[in-house]
């Protein structure tokens, strides 16, 4: 990829409040920050931001566009095409609406109804279109993102002579629309039922949807058949809003705001370390395009709503994260409270001291402590396992084996914050993104899991600095930048995006850089996000960067409550009868999934939003009952205890039931192959620890973002730690304080993933024969069996275990295809294609199933993106909008993928009308 001149570069000199660059002479290639660096060049061999062909992409945009683009957003596809054939957009959720760019215009649904996969295993919200709305004539090549905001996005499209541009977001119930060269047009997927018709404004019902349309004053819908447009007199203005309702007085609402467009929203958070209470305010800004109305409708999420006093109306929406409630009014706040974290557990455990210290010598002085690890991942990995060695040894006395794992960690960490070396970090001007090479799981080409990899090197750094604020003086910089690249909290900072892997009205963070799935993007590690925010929490404190730690808190605290909410369903409000699990491994745009990418193993499903268990996972002991059901239902489902991931497995146990964990430890400890970022030290350090101490204990607070509070039946243990250099005294909510010592931690006992583990390899295909040719002739809407191809190319067929049973097509790749003749789609169009799909694909790989009609080299009508779904026979049924078709075609089913392994299996298909 073209990299921009050099001179937009310069040196880096990372205060604790602010990242600011003086100019670099032309052509440099290399920029300090600290004692270290980066690169501005690709490394020999390497890629950056690319396709699902391996095409370098830019970010597509319009002239408009000045700063750098936000991948790993819910609506990214706009900005990142992941796949050559479609230069408009994934399925993007906003929430309530869901939307998809199309050359015609804006898709709009309202996905209310929860769809269920056969095996309970998955749900989703699909976006289903209700309508589109455009401009007449409008035929774009493409969808180009114009401008955004912190949670909205305006796509733009153009044809030469028409154009639209539309503003879009989360909680918006209203679409803003302003189109140019033509009539504004509302195109129905039917014939909508019209219950209120007042001139420039319709009240109407589409898919049992109800929808306000509202053209400016003085002029008229005028609706042929599915089409309603309007000349606008013009005015260059329209909007449609999704309804709660089909009453004249919710319609009269919402056309009171109907012509106040969001033209921006913002986030801001202030977290008040006396109180321990972290305060957000949310934001729209808005212009009246009539009158002078300049309020507006948000809809809230159930994390905000249940922490918000501004008030609400009756009003509600569905959602796959619960309830919204409606807002009347153009900001509202939350307040949450931070119950703290810490840099490890005191020594308080009644371990066997020799038997903790050999543990620790076990990994310090390891062959290869780094255990194989090249990328900037697994050394993540890595880096957090002896990190939280550190600190136990310190406790032990051990000085040697203590200052052994600082230099490991020195070391490492230097390695990779300077420039020119064999791992090392390169910033790409073109899309604002700070990569380490090697990368791993799409960190290059796709812009993935930048927080997940991050928070380790976050943690590590912080780590040092406790014991070597020299060192930091010189290398906490880079880490800091790493930090700015996943989440930039300053505005100012122009080379990154804001809060890249953060959506801040969500309350979760999105990994996928592209977000090129039908499902929408996806978060499957929620406790990686955690450790990114402890990391910033830590670092900044330990580094007097008190802007970075408040970053670190604002992440910490609201990612804690979405997890509650929408990983783990706290209160049994969020996830849809039939869903049959009472916690999710990954959520999507559109639902959320009892899966990871990798495996369908139990113990990885409920682990992978646990690891790396550290200080900062304390989180997880503010909801124990809920820690209980979810390893009760992770026993059930294992067949028993666990097995692979017992350690982590424990020490999330521990959270909730210490005295349940020790015994566990007591009895398996001599077995126990601990997971990759674990180590036998620190399970049983942290094990040993909360069986002294207890549970954390949710009703108290402290005026440090380093304490904690533990109760073990009627008594409270009171834990803090002071980066600082002189001593003070913590205060708790309760009254209690405590006197901590400089850069020490105190107790009043007053005593002296993974979610990307190494990718399962393709199956080997066993031979099986091909199936006799069908005579065709077969309707569009019946269940079509993959198996009953006319023609095919690098496929195999197998026994399905599939509902039903019979056979599926399988060790589906790139490039290979099936053939179906005669399939006749009758005189109504068909425009949704729904197939029942699985894929046990490797963490990283996935592909697209696409729809050709008559040639194999025709354009797609439809395609949707598909990963790992749990395994090669779980099986999920996916939907995809097609172009409208009629009669008798040639169906070509056709596998695109950037990798050359099998990525899908194919059981049926079918096509409908919606």
């Amino acid at each position: 990829m073209p990299l921009r001149p050099a001179t937009t570069l310069g040196l880096a000199v990372l205060t604790a409040l602010t990242l600011s660059l003086p100019a670099l002479p032309a052509g440099a290639a290399t920029v300090p920050v600290g004692a270290g660096g980066y690169t501005t060049d690709l490394p020999a061999g390497a890629s950056g931001p690319a396709n699902s062909d391996g095409t370098p992409v830019t970010p597509k945009v319009t002239s408009n566009v000045t700063r750098k683009v936000p991948t790993n957003d819910w609506w990214s596809s706009l900005a990142f095409q992941r796949y050559a054939g479609n230069p408009y957009s994934e399925n993007m959720y906003g929430h309530p609406l869901a939307f998809h760019a199309v050359a015609g215009g804006l898709e709009v649904s309202y996905p209310g109804t929860p769809l269920i996969s056969s095996d309970g295993r998955q749900y989703e919200f699909p976006h289903a279109r209700d309508l589109t709305l455009g401009v007449t004539g409008l035929n774009s090549p493409d969808t180009k993102v114009d401008d955004w905001s912190d949670w909205t996005v305006t796509p733009y499209w153009s044809d030469g002579a028409r154009s639209l541009k539309a503003v879009i977001g989360h909680g918006l119930p209203y679409v803003y629309a302003t189109p140019s060269g033509g009539d504004a047009r509302v195109a129905f997927v039917a014939t909508p039922a019209v219950w209120a018709d007042r001139g420039n404004v319709l009240g109407v019902t589409v898919n049992g949807h109800h929808y306000g349309i509202f053209g400016p004053s003085g002029t008229d819908w005028n609706l042929s058949g599915t089409v309603a447009t309007d000349a606008l007199g013009g005015k260059n203005y329209f909007s449609v809003a999704v309804l709660p309702d089909a009453s004249a007085s919710t319609l009269d609402l919402f056309a009171k705001y109907a012509f106040s467009f969001v033209t921006g929203t913002r986030v801001t958070w202030s977290y008040d370390e006396a109180s321990a209470r972290l305060t957000t305010t949310y934001t729209a800004t808005t212009t009246a395009k009539e009158g002078t109305q300049t309020g507006t409708l948000l809809a809230l999420y159930r994390h905000q709503w249940l922490a918000t006093s501004s008030p609400l109306t009756s009003y509600t929406y569905v959602s796959p994260r619960g309830t919204m409630k409606l807002r009347e009014g153009t900001s509202f706040s939350t307040v949450q409270t931070f119950h703290g974290v810490l840099p490890s557990l005191p020594d308080l455990g009644a371990y066997d001291r020799t038997r903790l210290g050999n543990y620790v010598r076990q990994e310090a002085n390891a062959a290869d402590p780094w255990k194989g690890a090249t990328d900037t991942y697994w050394t993540g990995k890595a880096l957090g396992r002896l990190a939280q060695l550190v600190p136990i040894a310190d406790q032990l006395g051990d000085t040697a084996s203590r200052d052994r794992l600082l230099g490991l960690l020195k070391g490492e960490l230097e390695s990779w914050f300077t420039a020119g070396g064999a791992e090392q970090f390169r910033y790409d001007s073109t899309w604002g993104v700070l990569t380490g090479y090697p990368a791993s799981y799409g960190s290059d080409t796709e812009v993935n899991d930048h927080h997940f990899h991050y928070g380790y090197y976050l943690m590590a750094a912080a780590t040092v600095a406790r014991y070597d604020s020299a060192w930091a003086a010189n290398w906490a910089p880079m880490a800091k930048l790493l930090a700015a690249d996943a989440n930039n909290w300053d505005r100012s900072e122009t080379r990154f995006p804001f809060l890249r892997n953060f959506d801040p009205y969500a309350g979760n963070g999105w990994a996928s850089g592209h977000q090129g799935f039908a499902a929408g993007n996806n978060e499957e590690s929620s406790s990686e996000a955690m450790n990114f925010a402890t990391g910033a929490i830590l670092l900044g404190a330990a580094t007097g960067d008190t802007a970075l730690r408040d970053l670190g808190v604002y992440l910490y605290t609201t990612q804690s409550s979405a997890i509650a909410q929408y990983w783990f369903d706290k209160d049994d409000a969020v996830f849809p009868a039939g869903f049959g699990h009472d916690t999710a491994g990954m959520i999507w745009g559109s639902g959320a999934a009892y899966s990871t990418w990798w495996t369908a193993n139990p113990e990885e499903i409920h682990g992978i939003n646990v690891l790396p268990v550290t200080g900062g996972s304390l989180y997880h002991g503010l909801y124990q009952a809920d820690v209980k059901r979810n390893l009760s239902e992770m026993e059930a489902n294992n067949g028993g205890p666990a097995v692979e991931w017992k350690d982590v497995i424990w020490e999330f146990r521990a959270l909730a039931d210490p005295a349940a964990a020790k015994s566990a430890w007591d009895a398996g400890y001599t077995t126990l192959a601990p997971e990759s970022g674990e180590s036998l030290a620190h399970v049983y350090h942290w094990i040993y620890n909360l069986a002294r101490m207890g549970t954390v204990d949710p009703g108290v607070t402290a005026d440090s973002p380093t304490a904690a509070v533990f109760v073990n039946g009627s008594t409270r243990t009171y834990v803090a730690h002071n980066f600082g250099s002189s001593a003070r005294v913590v205060t708790f909510s309760d009254g209690r304080t405590l006197t901590v010592p400089a850069r020490s931690t105190a107790t009043s006992a007053g005593a002296s993933p993974s979610p990307s583990p190494s990718p399962s390899p393709s199956p080997s295909p066993s031979p099986s024969p091909s199936p006799s040719p069908s005579p065709g002739g077969v309707d569009a809407r019946s269940t079509i069996q993959a198996e009953a191809y006319q023609a095919q190319s690098g496929t195999q067929v197998e026994t399905t275990q599939d509902t039903g049973g019979g056979q599926n097509v399988a060790y589906i790749s790139n490039g290979d295809w099936l053939r179906y003749d005669n399939v006749d789609f009758g005189s109504t169009a068909a425009r949704q294609f729904r197939a029942r799909v699985a894929s046990g694909a490797a963490g990283g790989v996935s592909g697209l199933v696409q729809v050709r009609l008559d040639s194999l080299t025709a354009a797609p009508i439809g395609d949707f993106a598909v990963g790992n779904t749990g395994g090669w026979q779980s099986w999920q049924t996916i939907p995809a909008n097609v172009t409208g078709v009629t009669g008798r075609h040639t169906v070509y089913i056709t596998f695109s993928s950037g990798q050359p392994a099998d990525f899908v299996n194919l059981n049926w298909f079918t096509f409908a009308t919606s």
